[in-house]
């Protein structure tokens, strides 16, 4: 974590980071890291990038994270929302999930990983990124068809919403997609100004603590 957190201290107290890590990071390497500006631990379910984590370290770290109030950030197959569902649901502590949970557009609004992804968002501890439009559609450039998506995720829980860029895009699929693309889409997701502000603005204030 040396270059983000180098990253962060030369930012003077504008940035934040979250922290990929593995079994030997202890209570120092934590201290550090929240000393530093880290607000969040990653961990990638997704089958590309290895597959889940080992569960006992997983809630393992979910205790640390809950212990320096940090959150976590769940970056996860679209089945995986069904298949952890309880497990999830009964964490203690915020999770943001990526994405969009992954969701395959062209199995639509009714799909059962889309619907358990709603239900996730009546839980006050479950955030969403409206972003990776690129990885959700099934038609590819412009991507329009993640709209849907995102509108209703934004409908369900707007003071839970998050946006981000993704770049530089790695792991892409078939479609490198154009940055200046993704800036449009998200403001036909979200196209009030003051719904604009409250994503980009308001909502990761409160959960990373500026």
């Amino acid at each position: 974590m040396r270059v983000t957190l180098d990253a962060i201290a030369r930012s003077n107290g504008r940035y934040r980071g979250t922290a990929i890590i593995d079994e030997s990071y202890g209570d120092r390497e934590f201290q550090t890291m929240h000393e530093g500006g880290i607000r969040g631990v990653r961990f990638n379910f997704v089958k590309h990038l290895g597959g889940r984590p080992d569960l006992g370290f997983f809630r393992k770290t979910v205790g640390r994270v809950k212990s320096m109030g940090w959150h976590l950030i769940l970056h996860l197959d679209s089945t995986d929302l069904v298949e952890f569902r309880s497990e999830f649901m009964k964490l203690p502590v915020p999770m943001v999930i990526d994405h969009m949970g992954r969701v395959k557009a062209g199995d639509g609004l009714e799909q059962q990983p889309f619907k358990t992804l709603l239900e996730f968002m009546q839980n006050e501890n479950c955030w969403v990124k409206v972003c990776g439009a690129e990885r959700v559609s099934s038609k590819g450039p412009p991507f329009g068809d993640a709209l849907p998506f995102a509108r209703a995720l934004i409908e369900a829980a707007p003071d839970r919403i998050l946006w981000g860029t993704d770049w530089p895009h790695p792991n892409v699929g078939k479609h490198m997609p154009n940055d200046g693309d993704l800036v449009d889409l998200f403001a036909l997701m979200a196209p009030e100004p003051a719904l604009q502000h409250k994503i980009l603005v308001d909502n990761p204030a409160r959960l990373y603590g500026f």
